[in-house]
């Protein structure tokens, strides 16, 4: 197959699935193994792509041209090739460990629950291959319409209560200010086209730039940049998968991903380094990388500390893209990779004690570790590497950021950092004591008896993928900082 072929396949593939998951709704074996077949093709297409891509291939296709100028089209660069491996191999993964968790879980709506699970994962597809910022849109809210079913799926008032918090704010930062920033966009330039250093030069002045770019930074909800970030944790409603999906594979990544885009291919390092706006605007992301790490501290449910620990770890990226440096740049984008299969494992792990122990809060895991002691390590993996010790993934990353904030000078970014390093080990190493170094009540240590150990094969194969991942990802970061730094040379 042609590279544009096997594009389009990309996107294809998980939005047709759901279309014979749904016809197998009756034969739950051969509805998983359409997931898991689906998404370990998808794994495939992606990797051949990757290959043609350094190889030199840049496949581009348009499909449609719903309004005069604005096409829907696609087309690979490098930070889209970079989601995209990143979204393809942990929706295997997480299909691996979803089959373990419904099933263990007795979650209902399984049917319904793998197709949205695959339409989300083809919109994340379309987001990453996007060729130009009218076809991002279009999938970036189909993004957002096909999450909401499975933040909703166990149908109880708070589902509902958080489906719609997760609604509201999702589409009402898109069609009230992105939507806008599009159409002003469109105005100035006449055209949406993602270009290698940006279409805004010279089309607008540095001032107006400064208030173009806020429309930008808080309508990419995804992005959950204080104010806009309530919905996240809200969304905690939805089963673990779906947390995982939120926080590491789909919709969150998305919304820094889009963020990186627009600094890169939108507005242009160059160009972004006349526009004193970012200044202020990092400082809103450095004060909700503080301030979401404060309110994590305070959170006794484990999952709802977790999701206050990603509205911080966001941040690091919209901070990183507004210190307009190459290596800023580079930051950004290998921090959305090591953030990915760190968070992942995390949210795998909560997923796993609450499938085998029903513990949801952080005070009750006194002990959990000699009860599901490979749970626990990779927890622990997963946790080092959130704040970024050696040798996990978020290391790397971490370093590339520290690096970024001296490069450009900005101090009060650097003290962030490091502030922010300290808090994430304040929020995550008292579960790891806890778990390994406190005993257990003796109510506790009845319950462990009679709740057995470990969690169900499939759920234990993926948490070991993913923290294996997080450890790996150290060694070798090579693949990854190379898409990035091909990313920031294509921000000038």
């Amino acid at each position: 197959m042609s590279p544009e072929i096997i594009l389009l396949a990309c996107i294809a593939l998980p939005l047709l699935a759901p279309i014979l998951i749904s016809a197998l709704h009756r034969w739950p074996n051969p509805r998983e193994a359409v997931t898991l077949l689906t998404s370990a093709g998808l794994l495939l297409l992606v990797l051949s792509l990757h290959d043609a891509f350094l190889q030199g291939a840049r496949p581009a296709i348009d499909i449609a041209e719903p309004l005069p100028g604005l096409a829907i089209g696609f087309e690979i660069e490098p930070l889209g090739m970079l989601f995209a491996l990143l979204a393809s191999f942990l929706w295997l993964v997480t299909s691996v460990y979803s089959i373990g968790y419904m099933r263990s879980h007795h979650e209902w709506r399984q049917t319904s629950f793998y197709s949205y699970f695959a339409v989300a994962l083809g919109s994340v597809m379309g987001i990453a291959f996007a060729g130009n910022l009218f076809t991002l849109f279009i999938f970036y809210e189909l993004l957002t319409l096909s999450t909401y079913p499975l933040v909703t799926h166990s149908g109880d008032n708070s589902a509902r209560e958080g489906g719609r918090m997760y609604l509201g704010y999702l589409l009402g930062t898109s069609l009230m200010l992105l939507l806008l920033a599009l159409i002003w966009t469109w105005s100035l330039t006449g055209t949406l086209d993602f270009r290698e250093g940006g279409i805004l030069a010279g089309t607008v002045s540095p001032a107006m730039a400064g208030l173009l770019l806020a429309l930008y930074i808080f309508g990419i909800g995804k992005a959950a940049v204080i104010p806009m970030h309530l919905w996240l944790p809200a969304a905690m409603v939805a089963p673990t998968p779906v947390s995982a999906l939120l926080h590491a594979v789909a919709v969150v990544k998305a919304g820094v991903f889009t963020v990186l885009k627009v600094t890169i291919y939108i507005f242009g390092i160059d160009f972004l380094s006349e526009v004193t706006a970012t200044q202020w605007l990092m400082y809103v992301a450095g004060a909700t990388i503080l301030l979401a790490s404060i309110v994590a501290l305070r959170q006794d449910n484990l999952k709802l500390r977790l999701a206050w620990s990603t509205v911080s770890q966001l941040s690091y990226i919209v901070l990183c893209a507004l210190l307009i440096t190459p290596t800023g740049i580079i930051a950004g984008s290998a921090h959305m990779v090591m953030h990915g299969f760190a968070k992942i494992t995390l949210f795998f792990c909560a997923g796993a004690i609450l499938v085998m122990t029903h513990k949801t809060r952080i005070s009750e895991l006194d002990g959990i570790g000699r009860q599901m002691p490979w749970t626990m390590a990779a927890f622990s993996i997963a946790a080092i590497s959130m704040i970024g010790i050696p040798p996990t993934a978020g290391f790397i990353s971490k370093w590339y950021i520290l690096l970024g904030t001296i490069e450009s000078q900005q101090l009060v970014a650097l003290g962030i950092i490091i502030i922010s390093t300290l808090l994430n080990a304040a929020y995550f190493m008292p579960i790891v004591y806890a778990a390994f170094f406190r005993e257990q009540t003796t109510a506790t240590a009845h319950e462990s008896r009679h709740n057995g150990a470990e969690a169900p094969l499939t759920v234990l194969l993926a948490i070991t993928v993913t923290a294996a991942g997080t450890l790996a990802l150290f060694f070798f970061p090579d693949k990854v900082l190379e898409l990035a730094m091909m990313t920031a040379g294509a921000g000038r």
